[in-house]
């Protein structure tokens, strides 16, 4: 190469990037936010529960990311009210059905971020991250450069999930 670099840009990371985490976010808690909008689909929300909610990542870590949300802001599973814990897992099980049925994801990672020192981006707000994985899906591109390539705009995903929401309701 002597001396050239190729470079491969992620121009949506920076929206994620200045948006800051918590308290420096100048737009506040995006959690909090998403179910009031009166359009779900420009805020990628799928399925409003009792005392939960499920949403599409918007910086997604693989194709068909969903986050599971309760609507009180809390930072830690303790903090939850025995109904809201039990909505929150049956959101996350909706979560599961949701996309085996839309996907059919060979596996899945499934879990929580619990504080800044463990990643969590909004840590007042607890959230489950529902990942859809498939054999091979991971490549030398997060690994050398930190760029994912999904295969299908953020759309068009939330419309095939969307369409399948009815299926895993009840």
């Amino acid at each position: 190469m002597s001396g050239q670099y190729e470079y491969l840009h992620a121009h949506w990371r920076m929206p994620y990037i200045q948006a800051g985490s918590g308290e420096d976010n100048p737009g506040g808690n995006p959690f909090l936010r998403i179910p009031e909008a009166e359009d779900e689909r420009s805020v990628l929300l799928l399925y409003r529960g009792t005392h939960t909610y499920l949403v599409m990542n918007k910086f997604p870590y693989n194709a068909g990311h969903l986050l599971a949300v309760p609507y009180r802001e809390v930072g830690d599973l303790e903090e939850l009210e025995e109904t809201e814990s039990a909505d929150l897992w049956a959101t996350i099980l909706r979560a599961k059905r949701l996309l085996r049925l839309a996907l059919d994801p060979a596996g899945f990672n499934i879990g929580f971020n619990l504080g800044d020192a463990a990643g969590a981006g909004i840590p007042t707000h607890l959230h489950c991250h529902i990942v859809p994985r498939w054999t091979g899906d991971t490549n030398f591109l997060p690994i050398l450069s930190g760029t994912r390539v999904l295969p299908e705009a953020m759309e068009t995903m939330w419309e095939r999930l969307r369409s399948f929401v009815p299926q895993v309701s009840g």
